[in-house]
């Protein structure tokens, strides 16, 4: 009997601030659709506890202690992975920390750490292995983004600003990466970690085990992946986010033009043909063109 060919069956992922919580059950689970998995933590222990698992469940698993925000040590992570299996086909940029106060309490001092772990810590990783991504032709990356950044969450500003601007990236980089099979998508979680507890009841936690957010990562992650698109996920539900630009009105540039604008909100913000741009210049292109001029 011949063995099943698995939908990741020889793909190289890593996994960062896969020690616990969501980047665990992210390895176990991509190791599950047989992939060769990197997991990556601070704490080299817990790195190491991950994956004994994989390997005990018949997986392949290197574990590796960096962090994200250490260039030199990411670097030798994709060179120590590249020794080890020869490719990386999937980087899912998942490790994060928060420091939750309402911005008038909150130190820059904590703005920064946050935003520099889940954003720097993400564009270190993705540019460590863009090059590689590149010459194979071949790419899955995902960020985690969260609904604090889609929506906004009280005492979460420097969170929410964090992983916005993580979409952002995922924006460019998909548009860049296109011609070289490199796809980048967003994974938005709902899942009771560390970071949640505390915050939902007992029986919600149970509910967002966050096992149930990881089978998102296979529509991300596969051959047949899409690019650019936000995938939200909690309790076994999953949704799509989109940024949308909606049709707006030409108001003129005359000098009564704010009143104007004040006068027809309602037309500008409605969201019958809406559109999802291809890319950012495309706001230029509908504006110039609802000016009257060919761009």
């Amino acid at each position: 009997m011949e063995h099943e060919i698995l939908p990741l069956q020889d793909r190289v992922a890593i996994v960062t601030g896969a020690g616990g919580g969501l980047g665990r059950a992210h390895a176990l689970y991509l190791a599950k659709q047989g992939a060769r998995v990197v997991v990556n933590d601070l704490a080299l222990a817990a790195a190491e506890q991950v994956a004994s698992e994989i390997v005990a469940n018949g997986g392949e698993a290197l574990a590796i202690a960096a962090s994200v925000t250490d260039e030199a040590a990411v670097d030798a992570m994709v060179r120590d992975t590249l020794d080890a299996w020869g490719r990386i086909d999937i980087l899912v940029n998942n490790a994060g920390i928060l420091r939750d106060k309402s911005f008038a309490k909150m130190s820059l001092e904590d703005f920064r750490l946050v935003v520099d772990v889940h954003l720097m810590g993400a564009a270190i990783c993705c540019k460590a292995v863009w090059d590689v991504m590149r010459a194979q032709q071949y790419g899955r990356i995902v960020m985690t983004t969260s609904s604090s950044g889609l929506w906004g969450n009280f005492g979460q500003a420097n969170y929410g600003a964090a992983k916005m601007a993580l979409v952002g990236l995922m924006q460019t980089l998909a548009i860049e990466g296109e011609k070289y099979g490199i796809r980048v998508n967003s994974l938005a979680p709902t899942a009771a970690t560390q970071m949640t507890q505390g915050v939902l009841s007992e029986q919600s936690l149970a509910a967002l085990d966050p096992a149930y957010v990881s089978p998102g990562l296979l529509a991300l992650v596969g051959d047949a992946a899409p690019t650019r698109a936000i995938l939200c996920a909690g309790a076994g539900h999953f949704a799509s986010a989109e940024i949308m630009l909606s049709r707006g009105a030409f108001i003129g540039s005359d000098v009564d033009a704010g009143a104007r604008l004040t006068d027809q909100w309602p037309s500008v913000v409605a969201r019958e043909e809406a559109i999802v741009p291809a890319y950012g210049f495309m706001q230029a292109e509908r504006e110039v063109v609802s000016a009257g001029v060919v761009p």
